[in-house]
């Protein structure tokens, strides 16, 4: 039988694929330009972090429970809006720009996310499960450093201002996916109803196709219809044997042989 519930699949998701971008830039720039003593860049690494994994975690989670892929999908959006603030106190700190969201510098960046999209026809329902599996490191590891690769221009820059209206961007990008995957898995659990929900109804499937074809274990009455009793006859030449008896004796003696 296979699973009740798809999971698993997450490599596949451009929310997945989003934050593993932002949580690799984090990294580096924190290593570039803030104090490794500080405690805010245990915070931004944290929350880049969290971002992703939740994003993996729910997926593995959809296999039985609904609400808890829900719930893991909430947090990673969290983590990122957290992020976003810190990125936005480093700017403000320094006294530095910060882009407005129509402004040419922002909609280049912006312009990245769209055209990989639209470029990008892979399936993304993936109900296999399959990438988790061992041997498919590497065609992984590629599409994380091409994913990075498109944004590499601002987010490797020398100048951190540019870095960090980049990564505001790019969170941005990334914030918008997970608000449209937290919609449609809300639809999809008033659809279709949790996993406890589907379980019941796969188990109910299950007992009418074994009881398909064969006969109900228990005959009705030939003579009234009732449902019928087993029995054990006491004496006569039967006796010791059983036979099916109706339950309304003694106003109806129907009987039938097992």
């Amino acid at each position: 039988m296979g699973k009740i519930r798809a999971s698993g699949g997450y490599r596949e998701l451009r929310s997945f694929q989003i934050s593993t971008v932002i949580y690799d830039a984090t990294i580096w720039f924190c290593e570039k330009f803030l104090d490794p003593r500080s405690r805010t860049v245990d915070q931004m690494v944290q929350s880049a972090r969290s971002g992703r994994q939740n994003i993996a975690e729910g997926s593995r989670a959809a296999a039985t429970s609904s609400q808890t892929e829900l719930r893991l999908v909430n947090v990673a959006r969290a983590s990122l809006e957290e992020l976003l603030l810190d990125y936005e106190d480093f700017l403000r700190h320094r006294h530095l720009p910060q882009w407005h969201p129509d402004s040419p510098e922002a909609m280049r960046v912006r312009d990245i996310g769209r055209k990989a999209a639209k470029e990008d026809r892979s399936d993304r329902s993936d109900p296999s499960d399959q990438t988790d599996l061992e041997g498919k490191q590497a065609p992984t590891r590629i599409a994380d450093d091409a994913h990075y690769a498109l944004y590499a221009p601002w987010l490797d820059h020398a100048d951190p201002a540019i870095r960090a209206n980049a990564a505001i961007c790019i969170i941005h990008q990334a914030n918008t996916l997970l608000d449209r995957q937290i919609e449609a898995l809300e639809a999809q659990f008033i659809d279709g109803g949790g996993y406890s929900e589907q379980l019941a109804v796969a188990r109910l499937a299950k007992r009418s196709a074994d009881r398909a074809g064969t006969p109900d274990p228990i005959p009705p009455c030939p003579q009234c219809g009732k449902p019928m009793a087993l029995r054990t006859a006491k004496t006569g030449k039967n006796e010791g044997k059983q036979f099916w008896g109706c339950t309304a004796y003694p106003e109806c003696k129907g009987i039938t042989p097992c």
